[in-house]
């Protein structure tokens, strides 16, 4: 068994083609990303990925609208969306296909 720590990854992506990962790939990216109350993340989109994100503690505003733990958020590509951290937060993403460079301000 080999262990590892998500706070070694690449800004807690732990699949994908960063360096380190656990398995270096551009067929999906997994990451367990954790964010401060008051983070924010401006209007963003993919061109190629869709975008899979769990809310697995804490709360968060979307385009206006609140979700929560437990909500499972799907962005498909040219959804626009912005991110901001209400409470501090831990979400679960998977981005298919791991598509470098496939993020649209």
């Amino acid at each position: 068994m080999e262990v590892y720590k998500i706070k070694d990854m690449f800004n807690g992506w732990f699949i994908g083609n960063f360096e380190p990962s656990l398995l270096k790939t551009n067929d999906l990216e997994v990451g367990l990303k954790e964010y401060k109350k008051g983070d924010y993340e401006g209007f963003h989109y993919h061109k190629i990925a869709t975008e899979y994100t769990v809310i697995v503690c804490g709360k968060v505003e979307m385009n206006g609208i609140q979700y929560e733990e437990g909500d499972i958020l799907v962005m498909k590509p040219f959804d626009v969306t912005d991110f901001k951290a209400l409470t501090d937060v831990k979400t679960l993403v998977v981005k298919l296909p791991g598509a470098n460079n496939d993020k649209y301000i």
